[in-house]
C-alpha cells in the first residue's frame, strides 16, 4: 500500500515507563503553559469602556443615509430588497407631497421600511444593489433583545441623524465615511 503523503508515522505500542504512568512530567509541563500566560497581554477587551477598532471591511447594522441637506435618498426603488438573499427587507413607496421636498431628495420615497435583523446575513448585497448610496452597512452591530419583535428594526431606527439638527451624531454615525464623502469608504 502506498502512502498519499509522507506524513506517515509509525504508531509505537511500547509499555510506558513509571514516569510516564504517574503523569507528573505531563502535569508539570501543562502547569508552566498556564503560568507562562499569567504574564502575556489578555486578549480580552473590557467592552464598553474600550472597543476595539474595526476592520476596513466590517459589516454591520444597516443604515439609511441622508444627503448633505438633511434630506431622505432612498426612492423606493426596491433594489435593496430583490438583492437580499434572505429576504430580509420590506418596504413600501409613496410619493412626495408638495411641500416636503425638504424631507426627501426625490418624488418618490420609501413611506414603511423594515430590515428582520434576525434573517440579516450582513452580505452587503443590498449596499451594492443601492443606485443612490441610501442604505449602508455601520461600523457598528445589532444590539441584544430578548423579544423578536425588537430585531425589526423599522425606518425610524435606521435612519441617520440629520446632518444640520445633529452634525455630531450624523458624523459618528458616518463613522469612516465621513473621512470619504464621495461615497463608500472601504471598498475593496
Amino acid at each position: 500500500m502506498q502512502a498519499l503523503t509522507n506524513r506517515l508515522k509509525v504508531v509505537s505500542r511500547k509499555p510506558m515507563t513509571f514516569w510516564e504512568r504517574m503523569y507528573l512530567p505531563a502535569i508539570l509541563k501543562g502547569m508552566i503553559i498556564t503560568f507562562s500566560h499569567i504574564f502575556k497581554k489578555r486578549p480580552t477587551i473590557n467592552y464598553p469602556e474600550k472597543t476595539r477598532p474595526f476592520s476596513p471591511v466590517f459589516r454591520g447594522l444597516q443604515i439609511l443615509n441622508r444627503d448633505e441637506e438633511g434630506r431622505e435618498k432612498c426612492t423606493a426603488c426596491g433594489l435593496c430588497a430583490v438583492a437580499c438573499p434572505a429576504e430580509a427587507i420590506t418596504m413600501e413607496a409613496a410619493e412626495r407631497k408638495v411641500g416636503e421636498e425638504h424631507l426627501y431628495k426625490e418624488e418618490k420615497y420609501a413611506a414603511k421600511y423594515e430590515i428582520n435583523m434576525l434573517r440579516c446575513i450582513f452580505c452587503g448585497f443590498c449596499e451594492e444593489a443601492c443606485p443612490k448610496d441610501a442604505i449602508y452597512l455601520s461600523e457598528t452591530f445589532a444590539p441584544s433583545n430578548f423579544q423578536r419583535k425588537g430585531f425589526i428594526y423599522g425606518k425610524e431606527d435606521l435612519l441617520i441623524p440629520d446632518p444640520k439638527k445633529d452634525p455630531e451624531a450624523y458624523k459618528k454615525a458616518l463613522g469612516s465615511r465621513a473621512k470619504h464623502p464621495e461615497g463608500h469608504g472601504n471598498e475593496h
